[in-house]
Protein backbone atom coordinates (compact mmCIF):
# COMPACT_ATOMS: atom_id res chain seq x y z
CA UNK A 1 0.00 0.00 0.00
CA UNK A 2 2.87 2.41 0.80
CA UNK A 3 4.33 1.94 -2.69
CA UNK A 4 1.00 2.87 -4.25
CA UNK A 5 0.62 6.23 -2.48
CA UNK A 6 3.55 7.99 -4.23
CA UNK A 7 2.33 6.64 -7.55
CA UNK A 8 -1.17 7.98 -6.91
CA UNK A 9 0.25 11.38 -5.95
CA UNK A 10 2.26 11.48 -9.17
CA UNK A 11 -0.78 10.56 -11.26
CA UNK A 12 -2.84 13.25 -9.56
CA UNK A 13 -0.18 15.85 -10.31
CA UNK A 14 -0.18 15.00 -14.03
CA UNK A 15 -3.96 14.88 -14.20
CA UNK A 16 -4.15 18.59 -13.43
CA UNK A 17 -1.36 19.56 -15.83
CA UNK A 18 -2.30 20.84 -19.29
CA UNK A 19 -1.72 18.43 -22.13
CA UNK A 20 1.12 19.11 -24.54
CA UNK A 21 -0.62 20.47 -27.62
CA UNK A 22 0.30 19.53 -31.16
CA UNK A 23 0.27 22.49 -33.52
CA UNK A 24 -2.88 22.33 -35.61
CA UNK A 25 -2.65 25.94 -36.75
CA UNK A 26 -3.02 26.31 -40.49
CA UNK A 27 -0.06 26.65 -42.81
CA UNK A 28 -1.27 27.82 -46.19
CA UNK A 29 -0.61 30.17 -49.05
CA UNK A 30 -2.19 31.44 -52.24
CA UNK A 31 0.10 31.66 -55.27
CA UNK A 32 -0.16 34.76 -57.44
CA UNK A 33 0.65 32.89 -60.66
CA UNK A 34 -1.44 29.81 -61.50
CA UNK A 35 1.23 28.58 -63.91
CA UNK A 36 3.66 28.12 -60.99
CA UNK A 37 1.42 25.66 -59.08
CA UNK A 38 3.39 22.43 -58.55
CA UNK A 39 1.79 19.28 -59.96
CA UNK A 40 2.74 17.18 -56.93
CA UNK A 41 3.72 17.63 -53.30
CA UNK A 42 6.75 19.88 -52.88
CA UNK A 43 8.94 19.79 -49.79
CA UNK A 44 10.50 23.07 -48.67
CA UNK A 45 12.33 23.26 -45.32
CA UNK A 46 10.66 20.06 -44.19
CA UNK A 47 7.12 21.24 -44.98
CA UNK A 48 5.19 19.17 -47.52
CA UNK A 49 3.15 21.59 -49.67
CA UNK A 50 0.11 20.27 -51.59
CA UNK A 51 -1.90 22.53 -53.86
CA UNK A 52 -5.46 22.62 -55.14
CA UNK A 53 -5.81 25.42 -57.61
CA UNK A 54 -3.64 28.30 -56.43
CA UNK A 55 -4.20 27.51 -52.73
CA UNK A 56 -1.59 25.33 -51.07
CA UNK A 57 -1.47 23.86 -47.58
CA UNK A 58 1.46 22.31 -45.77
CA UNK A 59 2.12 19.89 -42.98
CA UNK A 60 5.30 19.73 -40.96
CA UNK A 61 8.11 22.15 -41.51
CA UNK A 62 11.09 23.65 -39.74
CA UNK A 63 10.72 25.91 -36.74
CA UNK A 64 11.27 29.35 -38.22
CA UNK A 65 9.61 32.77 -38.33
CA UNK A 66 6.73 33.12 -40.79
CA UNK A 67 8.45 35.84 -42.90
CA UNK A 68 11.49 33.60 -43.46
CA UNK A 69 9.30 30.63 -44.35
CA UNK A 70 7.45 32.82 -46.85
CA UNK A 71 10.68 33.97 -48.52
CA UNK A 72 11.88 30.36 -48.81
CA UNK A 73 8.59 29.23 -50.38
CA UNK A 74 8.29 32.24 -52.70
CA UNK A 75 11.83 31.61 -53.96
CA UNK A 76 10.72 28.14 -55.13
CA UNK A 77 7.05 28.59 -56.06
CA UNK A 78 6.83 32.26 -56.97
CA UNK A 79 5.02 35.27 -55.48
CA UNK A 80 2.21 34.73 -52.98
CA UNK A 81 -0.88 36.82 -52.28
CA UNK A 82 -1.56 35.22 -48.87
CA UNK A 83 0.71 33.37 -46.49
CA UNK A 84 0.12 31.81 -43.07
CA UNK A 85 2.84 29.78 -41.31
CA UNK A 86 1.71 27.62 -38.39
CA UNK A 87 -1.07 30.06 -37.57
CA UNK A 88 0.83 33.32 -38.11
CA UNK A 89 -0.62 35.23 -41.06
CA UNK A 90 1.57 37.79 -42.79
CA UNK A 91 0.48 41.41 -43.20
CA UNK A 92 0.44 43.20 -46.56
CA UNK A 93 3.83 44.75 -45.75
CA UNK A 94 5.32 41.37 -44.85
CA UNK A 95 3.93 39.84 -48.05
CA UNK A 96 5.54 42.61 -50.10
CA UNK A 97 8.90 41.90 -48.43
CA UNK A 98 8.39 38.16 -48.97
CA UNK A 99 7.79 38.62 -52.70
CA UNK A 100 10.64 41.13 -53.20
Amino acid sequence: MRAVLPLLALCAAFAGAPAIAQSTAPTRLVLADASRVPARATIIDGASWRCEGQTCTASGGADQPAPRACRRVAARLGPVTEFSWKGTALSAEQLAACNA
